[in-house]
């Protein structure tokens, strides 16, 4: 068993800032565990940039109605207002912890505009923000001897009263997290790790359950599969946010071409010529919010049975392009396409998840000492779409809060008792049969999601996902019972959970709204604006 003060779950910028934090406030011991090398995060991939206000033309308000408006109706009006107030702020850290940001000649930060925003507040680092994010926060983390990253360990399982061997005599009104089991990738061994203080789950989204992702390969919806196993409260699994403007091709796997293209002047056309977003959102075109944007792509590829759009900026100066878009222009010209002359193929993709674990203002989960944060936690900031660039920010507003919270409570300064906790049992297990038993599963689940579960949705297309999903997660599950676990097992299983309460999350809305657009309710109902779909294990 390997003892810590602090467990944290996942490397992005949500885990890594709260790291930070918690080290600067305590003398906790604490362990940063990821699946992957620890810069294999959402936040890497990440282009396009944070919004916050730091023009004196912007203001916070406008950013707070921008969030909401975006949110139709459904955002948490104080997390939305700590979001923006607390967000100037966290950028200036970042830029103490040396993130080095594009800036105009004068010097001045360069402030970028996407979709659903008055005014110009994204701040970025050309078009590779979440790789710089990452690189501070990656060389701030290796000056702090009391923080240790665990690279290839896979988080199994949360550990709860459940795993207690003295469980019968607890004494917690709520369920409470003592740490996680976790499978050791190099040993092939599955571990305790126990925090005798808190667990934050900082794990990402879940953009693998569809087939078309902008999301790298980790984003198998661990950390939501794991706190609904535990009892965590999970919410509004249905708003998966689809970017519009994904690179479309076999060999594209799904690049993302930056919101920030089209707020440089991008055009939307479909394969006719027609510049179509005039027929959709005639004020705002191609800078309306992503549903829109992501529906009107939709429309246009089913009307005309086209495979792709182009999005144009041929238009702007071949010097802006390269400077601004350095990355998506060298990627796309290794594919043949010159951005500063021809337009680019695109595609919606599964993007972002507004849903998931649902926290307070202070990343607190429903599970005494859980903490959640970034895309796997539901504060309500997002609401039923998320505004562009609101997630880094999210990120590193409330991973501070959380950390302020567990360095203020009397958890930070007297470590619990040591509880006996049950050791993993894997015997009666096999080692895997085949992988083709693995491979065909993920694929069905992709396939299922993305065809019945897209951008538009029916309640037959969703109750056929429902049923098709049951049995494979009780397949699964029978699989995963006899069978010694590997990583690609772990995530089949996340996947096929995380798939499912997606289904079930959107089966419950009886509306059109955000990110969900369902042709059997085509209407948003004003009754169901504050309400949230909240699934529990013990329901």
């Amino acid at each position: 068993m390997i003892e810590t003060d602090v467990l944290i779950l996942g490397s992005g910028s949500a885990g890594l800032f709260f790291a930070l934090e918690v080290a600067a406030r305590t003398k906790l011991r604490i362990t940063i565990v990821t699946k992957k090398e620890r810069y294999e995060s959402n936040t890497n991939y990440a282009q396009g940039g944070i919004a916050s206000v730091l023009n004196a033309t912007d203001s916070l308000d406008s950013h707070i109605q921008d969030t909401i408006v975006a949110g139709a109706g459904l955002c948490n009006l104080g997390a939305v207002e700590t979001l923006v107030n607390e967000g100037p702020d966290r950028i200036r850290d970042l830029m103490k912890l040396g993130a080095k940001f594009t800036r105009e000649k004068s010097g001045k930060l360069h402030l970028g505009k996407e979709g659903g925003h008055s005014a110009n507040r994204i701040i970025h680092s050309h078009d590779l923000t979440g790789k710089e994010v990452e690189r501070a926060l990656l060389h701030a983390i290796s000056k702090h001897k009391n923080i240790k990253i665990l690279e290839d360990h896979f988080a199994i399982e949360l550990l709860t009263d459940h795993q207690r061997l003295d469980h019968k005599k607890k004494v917690h009104h709520k369920p409470r997290c003592y740490g996680a089991y976790v499978l050791n990738e190099r040993s092939e061994k599955v571990e305790i790790i126990s925090a005798n203080v808190a667990v934050m789950l900082a794990t990402g989204g879940c953009g693998q359950v569809y087939l078309h992702t902008t999301n790298p390969m980790i984003a198998t919806g661990d950390g939501i599969a794991m706190a609904y196993r535990a009892g965590a409260k999970i919410a509004n699994m249905e708003f998966i946010q689809f970017h519009p403007t994904a690179l479309y091709g076999e060999v594209a796997k799904s690049f993302l071409i930056s919101e920030a293209v089209r707020g440089a002047g991008g055009i939307l056309k479909n394969l006719d010529g027609d510049r179509f977003m005039k027929r959709y959102d005639r004020e705002r075109l191609e800078l309306a919010p992503r549903d829109i944007v992501a529906r009107a792509i939709d429309a246009e590829l089913k009307k005309h049975g086209h495979p792709y759009v182009l999005l144009d900026i041929s238009h702007l100066r071949p010097s802006k392009v390269k400077k601004e878009f350095p990355n998506i222009y060298s990627h796309c010209k290794e594919l043949g396409i010159d951005i500063t002359k021809e337009a680019i193929p695109v595609v919606p993709a599964a993007h972002y998840s507004c849903g998931g674990v649902v926290t307070d203002l202070n990343g607190k989960t429903n599970i005494d000492s859980l903490y959640a944060c970034g895309e796997v936690a539901m504060t309500g900031v997002h609401g039923a779409n998320r505004l562009a660039s609101n997630s880094l920010l999210e990120s590193l507003v409330f991973s501070k809060r959380a950390a302020e919270d567990l360095a203020t409570s009397s958890k930070a300064t007297s470590k619990h008792r040591q509880i006996r906790l049950q050791e993993w049992d894997e015997s009666g297990t096999e080692n895997a049969e085949e992988w083709v038993v693995i491979e065909h599963d993920w694929r069905e689940i992709q396939h299922l999601m993305w065809d019945y579960v897209g951008i538009v949705r029916s309640t037959y297309r969703l109750k056929r996902a429902k049923l098709r999903l049951d049995l494979i997660v009780k397949e699964i599950e029978s699989y995963y019972r006899k069978t010694r676990v590997t990583m690609p097992l772990l995530e089949l299983r996340n996947m096929a959970m995380t798939a499912q309460l997606v289904v079930r999350s959107a089966l419950l809305r009886k509306e059109s709204r955000g990110l969900h657009y369902t042709t059997d309710y085509p209407k948003t109902n004003p009754k169901l604006a504050t309400k949230n779909t909240i699934i529990h294990k013990n329901d």
